[in-house]
């Protein structure tokens, strides 16, 4: 029966006879369209015979292409995409199957041209939206396919640029015809994603390949659109676009294999590249999903080459960047936790030279400037991603990195050793290279939530630290807090300008919150300033910054009470140089003597007290004549010109407490707290800080001077408080502490123990004692008033004082009106 009809045209099924029309006798004279017309008006009419029809076309696909019948290939490829633009109803997923059975067939050919033409139907067939759901279709091998054409190496290099092409085209079309529909097969999973994501990196990559041709300027706009990596990166940004907050990881995590798999860490333009299109292509409430994927890839290659952990935090950088324009969510401080983790593992890699803590035959050498390199780049990631958070997350970051700083103290301890020493000072440093990196250019009108008191301890408690890099770190993190004006830049050299106009200062009137804060904080800034310039190894920076501090103080925290603290400050510093008790050399002398006068020549003109500026200038024009040693101009300079002599410094090439008290207090400044000499005063600091004796911090010297002489010439003896006599001290007062408590504990076994008749009785016996002392004392304060008759003389010789009532009392006449 089927065989007669095979035989017989006429007895053949209609839509045999209708697909049969539209092929013509020459395949060069391409579709036969009026009969495809047919075709099309019987499938729309009768659309159950849509799957016979799909069925018959691939039977004949498929026996062309086994004869290389190509040209009717291609007619038959036609014919399928018309009909499925024009067929939209229930039974086109029969039809479809047929379609992609088809697709395949072309893909597994071996000739590019038919591979370009199935994958031209594949994303013809992605942009149709069907109406009626799939349960069954998978996508498997296009996902595969397309993939493998997106590595193409053929050794054309046009046919390799279209093979490639094809293939992102295709995946582009599976990634639309699968990411919205959760009937599909899910496109997301891992299976998938690590085909799709790294194809399309691939061509990413190779784009100095694709640009390496120069076209000319006819041809460049066609070029252009044939570029495998505008057209990769496209594809990317519509992926990434399109995922959800489950999937996010599944897309990232390929892209960290393939730079891991292919070494592109280190030179990090193509990673910087990658997450710049990850950041800007995802949903802003997704950017802290990526940060994490990337602070955990960080922690698994903390074993890594020193120049590969830098590459992926140099990415981490630019990405956190991107990602602080949006939500970070919980993952600031946990980058920040992993990036200050990843910078004491580089100190403990560099300090052993070696990941493992021990060199052994099998371990792998470090090199120490690769790990410096590193450490730097986390440092700097630290300080960008800060400058983008705000104020109130800024300060967060600030007290969490100064509680990792690791400082001796009593709830701190420092680890011993040379090696340990080593750590702790490297630690040190980076930390607080860090703290600078993120309160440079911070702003907060209120000192008081700028520098907390738990932040401003423990960061001055390493002002006193021997390091000079680390005291310098710590007055550069102050003056960062401090400048909200953008003053620091104008006072980076120290001079002894005649008019500080020139500077264009921007000074605001103290505020109250201001006050408040020097109120609490300015003593022990104070003496933080005097301890660093009492150092031996400070140097020009030191120096500079010292000015730069105490110049911001006066400009951005001062009121009347201020200033004349720092007057006094800068004096006593003054007189440490002219003393010298700390036995400090030529330089570090000159250096404070030139510190005073720069100091003391600004706060003069900012105050504008015409006599207090006179006085100034006239020291300054002094030491210019006879000791150009003792300023800035020639002190601060590549090669200072210094004296061999400082002793015998005359009074007039000094600035003179009593007359700046005199004119300053003739302007309503406190004359008499202007007369007290500054002295600081010894805390547990010093006996914390790393000194080789408690004197060289500060002098001991209780003095005990009368103040009714004003040249106080009488002077009791100054008893030196010594290491033996602290001891004592303590000792004693560990002995007082027991006997105290020993005291306690009897008292209280006296009341549980004891009848009740005795205790009743000592408590009466106190009573009775404390009354007597009462009335002793009412009887010698409460006296009846003096007579206005006089005294009378009592037996034995005494005045005594007779009582008269009031009303008997005579008053002289004035009294009466």
């Amino acid at each position: 029966m089927y065989g007669v009809c095979g035989c017989c045209g006429a007895l053949r099924p209609r839509y045999k006879r209708l697909v049969d029309n539209i092929f013509p006798e020459d395949p060069e004279d391409g579709l036969v369209k009026t009969n495809m017309e047919k075709l099309t008006f019987y499938a729309l009419s009768a659309p159950e015979k849509l799957d016979r029809i799909g069925a018959y076309l691939s039977e004949r696909l498929i026996r062309d292409v086994g004869r290389h019948r190509y040209g009717y290939v291609c007619i038959a490829m036609e014919a399928l995409d018309q009909l499925l633009m024009a067929c939209h109803c229930q039974s086109i997923n029969l039809f479809v199957e047929s379609f992609l059975k088809m697709v395949a067939k072309l893909l597994e050919s071996e000739k590019p041209n038919l591979q370009i033409l199935g994958t031209n139907s594949f994303v013809k067939f992605a942009n149709i939206e069907e109406d009626t759901p799939s349960y069954h279709r998978s996508y498997d091998f296009f996902v595969s396919r397309f993939s493998e054409m997106c590595h193409s190496s053929h050794d054309d290099m046009e046919i390799k640029t279209k093979i490639r092409m094809s293939g992102i085209k295709g995946l582009q079309g599976v990634v639309r015809k699968t990411v919205n529909d959760e009937l599909q097969a899910n496109i997301w999973d891992p299976q998938h994603m690590d085909k799709i994501v790294p194809s399309l990196l691939f061509n990413l990559q190779h784009v100095e390949e694709a640009e390496s041709r120069s076209p000319s300027p006819l041809q460049a706009p066609e070029k252009e659109k044939e570029n495998p990596a505008e057209l990769a990166e496209r594809c990317l940004r519509e992926l990434l676009g399109r995922a959800a907050f489950g999937n996010i990881k599944n897309a990232i995590k390929p892209v960290l294999i393939h730079l891991d798999n292919h070494s592109l860490w280190e030179p990090k333009v193509f990673a910087i590249r990658c997450f710049k299109i990850i950041m800007y292509s995802i949903q802003p409430q997704h950017s802290h999903l990526v940060i994490q994927q990337l602070l955990s890839h960080l922690d698994a290659n903390s074993r890594s080459a020193a120049t590969v952990r830098a590459g992926i935090v140099e990415v981490l950088s630019e990405a956190a960047v991107i990602a602080a324009t949006g939500s970070v969510g919980p993952t600031v401080l946990e980058m920040f936790n992993t990036l200050l983790r990843q910078l004491r593992l580089s100190i403990d890699y560099a300090l052993t030279g070696s990941y493992d803590g021990a060199i052994s035959l099998g371990t792998k050498i470090i090199k120490e400037h690769e790990e410096r390199m590193f450490q730097e780049a986390v440092i700097k990631t630290i300080g960008s991603f800060a400058s983008t958070l705000p104020t109130y997350q800024r300060s967060e970051v600030i007290l969490f990195i100064m509680s990792k700083v690791p400082l001796p103290s009593l709830h701190h301890p420092m680890e011993t050793g040379k090696t340990g020493e080593n750590r702790n000072r490297l630690t040190q440093i980076m930390l607080l290279k860090s703290l600078l990196q993120v309160s440079t250019g911070f702003q907060c009108n209120n000192m008081m939530s700028a520098l907390p008191s738990n932040f401003l301890d423990r960061l001055l408690s390493t002002a006193l630290m021997e390091d000079a890099e680390i005291r310098l770190f710590v007055l550069e993190i102050l003056i960062s807090f401090i400048d909200r004006h953008g003053n620091r830049h104008k006072f980076s050299t120290i001079s002894t300008l005649s008019d500080i106009s020139v500077l264009k200062l921007k000074v605001d009137k103290c505020s109250r919150q201001d006050t408040v804060f020097m109120k609490k904080h300015s003593q022990q800034l104070y003496r933080h300033i005097y301890l660093s310039c009492k150092e031996e190894t400070n140097i020009q920076k030191h120096y500079e910054a010292l000015y730069g501090l105490l110049a911001l103080i006066s400009i951005e925290l001062a009121n009347e009470e201020v200033v004349v603290d720092l007057i006094r400050l800068v004096l006593a510093v003054q007189d440490v140089a002219q003393v010298n008790e700390e036995n400090l050399p030529v330089y570090n002398r000159c250096a404070l003597y030139a510190l005073g006068a720069a100091y003391l020549n600004l706060i003069s003109q900012l105050t504008t007290v015409p006599a207090f500026c006179q006085h100034i200038h006239e020291v300054i024009e002094t030491r210019k004549k006879e000791a150009p040693y003792m300023l800035p101009e020639d002190v601060f300079v590549e090669r200072p010109r210094l004296s061999q002599n400082l002793d015998g410094v005359v009074i007039e090439l000094l600035f003179r407490q009593s007359k700046i008290s005199e004119v300053l207090g003739g302007s309503g400044y406190n004359s008499d707290r202007l007369c007290l000499p500054y002295i600081p005063q010894l805390t547990d600091e010093d006996r914390l800080s790393k000194r080789k004796s408690i004197g060289e911090t500060i002098s001991l010297q209780v003095e005990v001077e009368s103040r009714n002489s004003p040249e106080k010439e009488e002077r009791v003896p100054a008893e030196e408080i010594t290491y033996e006599t602290l001891k004592k001290a303590i000792v004693d007062s560990v002995a007082v502490e027991e006997q105290e408590r020993e005291r306690r504990r009897q008292v209280v076994e006296k009341f549980q123990k004891a009848p009740f008749e005795e205790i009743a009785a000592h408590c009466g016996a106190r009573a009775s004692l404390l009354q007597s002392k009462l009335n002793q004392i009412f009887e010698i304060t409460i006296r009846p008033p003096p007579s206005p008759s006089g005294t009378i003389t009592a037996a034995y010789g005494q005045p005594q004082n007779h009582s008269i009532p009031v009303y008997e009392m005579k008053f002289p006449d004035l009294c009466v009106y």
